[in-house]
């Protein structure tokens, strides 16, 4: 371990240690090794673009912004492989938010959730990646170990109420998004 002599302003001091109260740190060395992690890891978002990842996709958007559904629906057919599961909440009259687990390439993920984040009437998004491990023995669709066994079966989640929507209108889109299991 190295020590390392850091000069702060006051206002930055004073927002550290409102952090370091307010999540109980023990001290002022433990926040700054835990902020300084998390910092570089947001400031190295490429390093493992080609490491399997999954992602939590979070999204604030305008219903009502032309087109944005159709625009929305298109992308994630487009990418249905990243897709696990989408959570949708009708936060106002106007105004819903959408968080959707996706698993995949790391660069394969980000991407995507860049692509949906800069769509037109999404205002305000941010996508958060954790790489996972990929067993090499693990080559088929069960897993074992002597605290968990499950199978994991194909079992299509319900789509978002949008997505049922813009679907209704387009049975073809249905088809062939729900039917592949």
């Amino acid at each position: 371990m190295q020590r390392v002599t850091v000069t702060l302003d006051d206002d930055l001091m004073a927002e550290l240690d409102a952090i370091i109260a307010e999540r109980g740190y023990q001290n002022r060395s433990e926040a700054i090794r835990d902020l300084a992690r998390a910092g570089i890891k947001e400031a190295a978002p490429d390093s493992g673009r080609g490491r399997d990842c999954v992602a939590a996709l979070v999204y604030v958007y305008d219903h009502e912004a032309r087109q944005l559904s159709k625009r929305l629906v298109r992308a994630y057919h487009d990418q249905h492989e990243l897709s696990l599961a989408s959570l949708h909440v009708h936060l106002d009259h106007d105004t819903c938010l959408e968080v959707t687990v996706l698993r995949g390439r790391s660069g394969d993920v980000q991407h995507f959730g860049e692509h949906v984040i800069a769509e037109r009437g999404v205002r305000h998004g941010k996508l958060v990646r954790m790489p996972v491990e990929t067993p090499a023995a693990s080559s088929g669709s069960r897993h074992r170990s002597h605290h968990h066994h499950h199978d994991h079966d194909q079992v299509a989640p319900s789509p978002p109420a949008e997505i049922r929507e813009c679907c209704r209108a387009d049975a073809s889109l249905w088809r062939d998004h729900w039917d592949r299991g």
